[in-house]
């Protein structure tokens, strides 16, 4: 009891004297934002302590402490916390300023709620405003960082054999877990809100369809699972749901825009995609194996970690180049790399250190900032009614249903209920297909706050059914 005293006693100290600076012109501008950002880390550490001491897996730790600081320092007022809720809307509104916008407008034009909107000027405008909102860019990017890393440990454990031997089950369960969800989905909506317009309606099924494969990645790492032929599936069934939900997002974006589908969009997407994993898979070995002999210079281990860690964040930016995912080039570094490539000739040597161990400390640091991120953008208040909870509650059956359903794209012999809970986190994903539709017009604040609810759910609840599962599978006895 006296230890928890004293981990509370410092959790509340430490947040005050890491921002209780008294003149940031006396010390160097960047140590207020290194405290801000080892602050929210050192928040994440907790969340992962709390959550590993009541035997649950880390990210569930991490996200609700996301939550609890978020809405505990928002509602105490501080800025940093403000900012932060907004996600990457306070980008769009810095790059609106910069182009000469007054800050009032646009902020207004971004975040259309006026108490948010007040709020974050307020602290835009506040003493330690640029601080804040460097603190503010350097998690965002630090917690990207972490989930391409995160993306990229899970692709390093897997090969391009082994998917092929799921390759099957994977695309069937890809199909079943965009298609399930938007039907129910979309009844859904057009049932609780008759008055709705169908462009809504599509909107919420785009939604539904989503999957973060981050959370169930990081559940499976956890858990030692990722070997396993279901975790093969699951992983390349979200993989394949980014692009079909690029796709789904053009179509609907369309429809709302222009009233028709602009094919040329989908060809472009389509094409892409195809372009990047057929020529990342082709090219890629040839252009490590002319890396490592240009790098030829540099002591064994650090060529595994310098041509890794570019090798890493050339596919990443190659696939936002073509307006995919970045964790989808991660995951594909992942496939191609390993250490084989390193091990062979001029390189080989009595120092072992592999890739992995080389590069998973950088995911253990980043990947927690970008769990604790999600949880601090959730906005506890906007459940306070009634519609919004009665909605969300029709949202959260639809998309679990949905996903559940998505299992069944596998083979009898495989777990499919297993399977199903993979898919059913829709984490930042679920929230970026909804602050396009709000973007767009055609999601109000209600319907957001509705989505943000069964995003939260159904992320939260994954974790927790997955390991239920997997442990009902350890103990069931070799002969049934």
């Amino acid at each position: 009891m006296q230890r928890l005293k004293g981990w509370l006693l410092f959790i509340g100290i430490f947040p005050a004297a890491a921002f209780a600076s008294a003149s940031p012109d006396h010390i160097d501008p960047v140590a207020f934002v290194l405290l801000g950002v080892t602050t929210i880390f050192f928040f994440a550490i907790i969340g992962r302590y709390t959550a590993r001491r009541l035997h649950q897996p880390s990210v569930l730790g991490e996200l609700l402490i996301g939550i609890f600081i978020g809405n505990l320092f928002y509602h105490y007022g501080f800025p940093l916390a403000v900012l932060l809720r907004e996600g990457s809307a306070i980008f769009d509104i810095m790059k609106q300023i910069l182009q000469g916008v007054p800050i009032n407008q646009a902020v207004a034009s971004i975040i259309p709620e006026p108490n948010y909107a007040r709020q974050v000027v307020e602290a835009l405008n506040g003493p330690h405003g640029a601080d804040f909102l460097k603190i503010t860019y350097v998690v965002d990017i630090f917690s990207r960082y972490g989930v391409i890393f995160l993306l990229f440990m899970v692709g390093l454990e897997s090969s391009i054999e082994e998917m092929k031997h799921t390759g099957r089950d994977s695309f069937f369960v890809a199909l079943l877990g965009v298609v399930a969800p938007m039907l129910l989905g979309f009844a859904v909506a057009y049932m609780l809100m008759p008055n709705g317009s169908y462009q809504t309606d599509l909107f919420i099924a785009a939604t539904l369809s989503a999957t973060s494969i981050g959370i169930t990645a990081r559940v499976l790492t956890e858990m030692k699972k990722l070997r396993t032929r279901e975790a093969k599936i699951i992983l390349g069934a979200a993989m394949l749901d980014d692009v079909l939900g690029l796709i789904i997002l053009a179509v609907v974006s369309s429809l709302v825009i222009s009233g028709e589908v602009d094919m040329l969009v989908l060809l472009r997407i389509i094409i892409s995609a195809a372009l990047f994993f057929t020529g990342s898979l082709f090219f890629g070995p040839i252009i490590l194996r002319k890396a490592i002999y240009f790098f030829r210079f540099l002591e064994p281990w650090e060529a595994k970690l310098f041509i890794s860690f570019i090798f890493i964040m050339a596919l990443s930016w190659l696939a936002s180049v073509l307006q995919l995912a970045t964790i989808i080039g991660a995951f594909t570094a992942g496939i191609i790399l390993h250490d084989d490539y390193f091990d062979k000739k001029s390189l080989s040597t009595k120092d072992r250190r592999s890739i992995y161990h080389l590069l998973s400390p950088l995911e253990s640091i980043l990947s927690p900032m970008f769990f604790i991120v999600i949880g601090i953008q959730v906005k506890l208040e906007c459940f306070y009614h009634w519609n919004v909870l009665i909605l969300a509650s029709g949202l959260i059956l639809a998309a679990v249903a949905g996903k559940l359903i998505s299992g069944y794209g596998a083979r009898p012999s495989d777990d499919r209920l297993l399977i199903g809970i993979g898919m059913l986190p829709r984490g930042e994903v679920g929230l970026v297909f909804a602050s396009i539709g709000r973007t767009l017009g055609v999601i109000s604040d209600d319907l957001f706050s509705a989505i943000v609810l069964m995003v939260m759910i159904t992320t939260f609840i994954a974790p927790l059914l997955l390991k239920i599962r997997y442990t009902m599978k350890d103990r069931k006895p070799v002969h049934e």
